[in-house]
């Protein structure tokens, strides 16, 4: 996949539709600054919206990884090597996302370990600030497993082990309140309705 190739094909594409940076940026959520990058191969388009980036600029999703317009005699061919390449990179934001979780937990734990251990060896010259670090320390806990869910439930899909289903779950609270060890959580699968502790993966198929 060539960046470069790909950002003078968004460029050319955009001058057609008579959008400039600023416009499209606007229509898609993101920067002009964002468009810009993308233009000059520094960056990719985020894989969410990239269909809408499409539909903006009146190409196909093949078109784009291409980097030009395609003709039906290798149509086929590039077709699939892009499906390839999203996938590959759909599974490299979700790594990357699943990742930070841990990270975020990491810290987290540290963190309050931190101020717990500091609250017990003050207790005794100044209990009040004792109580106020072991409370932010429970606090910190709250606030990094919310966010660390949070991730959890946006990255990546989870897997049924009766039909193979992949999915993501249509509630952060489905995911927040299941058991669970790791990112398995044990959930109902919304296709065969079989209730089961259901792994991470990474990608939809």
């Amino acid at each position: 996949m060539d960046q470069i190739m790909i950002g003078k094909f968004i460029a050319a594409c955009r001058k057609e539709q008579g959008l400039t940076q600023a416009a499209l940026a606007e229509k898609l959520g993101v920067s002009d600054r964002a468009v810009s990058k993308w233009e000059n191969g520094r960056n990719m388009p985020d894989v969410s919206i990239i269909p809408e980036l499409c539909a903006l600029l009146k190409i196909d999703l093949n078109e784009l990884f291409a980097g030009e317009r395609l003709s039906m005699d290798n149509y086929k061919e590039i077709a699939q090597k892009n499906l390839l390449e999203m996938r590959r990179q759909e599974e490299m934001a979700n790594k990357r996302l699943l990742n930070a979780e841990k990270i975020l937990g990491f810290v987290s734990v540290a963190t309050s370990l931190a101020m717990v251990v500091s609250g017990l060896l003050v207790a005794e010259s100044s209990p009040v600030v004792s109580i106020v670090l072991c409370s932010l320390a429970g606090l910190t806990v709250l606030v990094f497993a919310f966010y660390g869910i949070k991730i959890e439930h946006e990255a990546g899909y989870y897997e049924c082990p009766e039909c193979g289903e992949r999915y993501i779950p249509d509630s952060y609270w489905k995911v927040c309140f299941a058991p669970h060890f790791g990112s398995t959580r044990k959930m109902t699968c919304p296709k065969c309705g079989k209730r089961a502790y259901q792994k991470k993966v990474l990608t939809k198929e």
